[in-house]
């Protein structure tokens, strides 16, 4: 049997003295996907930046692919992809550039032209300073399908698109999950993530306070609005 992509026992993140994530329980196995929730400041950057190794738990266990990330950070890292909402890309290159210096980078002879128009792009010669905020976003989702990750952590995936771009991003996490990803979105798109998803986890001050269905999502979500008002 494969290991579980991600398990988490007591996860918890602090700040100062500020608990920006704490008691997260996870088992997630290769191809689930999963929606995480919550208001600004409520955990959910704090979660996929612990379970991207870019951040440190204060507390509790993390286990990705069975590997223990404080033991194996490179083996880990080399096999999930972190896609933020402020993508990191070379402003000064071209979107073709900047693709093929990843794919060098990975070792993985690669046409990168296919990719550009997978995710709507052109292979056009100026500079990635001059795309607009949603062309930079698709052109980091060609970035993440290029490191073929176990693993694709997503933070808010719908921002910056238009309409079309919203129909790519639901085409893009179907085709990963197929190939065996186990992705984990986190957005404030909630009707709209949750058909993306089997389950969900909503997030609140940094506590989980509701996972079930991600069908139910869009309920548990106004509940909790309606108590916190």
């Amino acid at each position: 049997m494969s290991q579980p992509t991600v398990q988490t026992r007591d996860l918890c993140r602090r700040y100062g003295r500020r608990w920006a994530l704490a008691r997260v329980d996870l088992d997630l196995e290769p191809g689930e996907r999963l929606l995480v929730l919550g208001a600004n400041g409520g955990g959910k950057t704090t979660l996929l930046r612990v379970l991207s190794t870019a951040t440190q738990p204060t507390r509790g266990t993390l286990r990705l692919f069975g590997l223990d990330p404080a033991r194996q950070p490179e083996e880990v890292r080399r096999r999930l992809a972190l896609l933020t909402h402020l993508p990191s890309l070379y402003d000064d290159l071209s979107g073709t550039e900047n693709l093929r210096i990843l794919a060098r980078l990975l070792r993985k002879p690669l046409n990168v032209r296919p990719l550009l128009e997978q995710v709507g792009l052109d292979d056009r010669p100026d500079p990635v300073r001059s795309f607009s905020a949603g062309m930079r976003k698709r052109l980091s989702f060609a970035r993440l399908l290029i490191q073929e990750p176990e693993l694709a952590l997503i933070d808010e995936p719908y921002g910056q698109l238009d309409p079309d771009g919203f129909l790519l991003v639901d085409r893009l996490v179907a085709e990963l999950s197929r190939r065996g990803t186990t992705v984990i979105l986190a957005s404030h798109l909630v009707e709209r993530a949750a058909g993306l998803c089997a389950r969900a986890l909503l997030l609140h001050q940094g506590l989980p306070r509701w996972a079930g269905p991600a069908s139910d999502a869009p309920k548990a979500w106004s509940t909790l609005h309606r108590g916190a008002a």
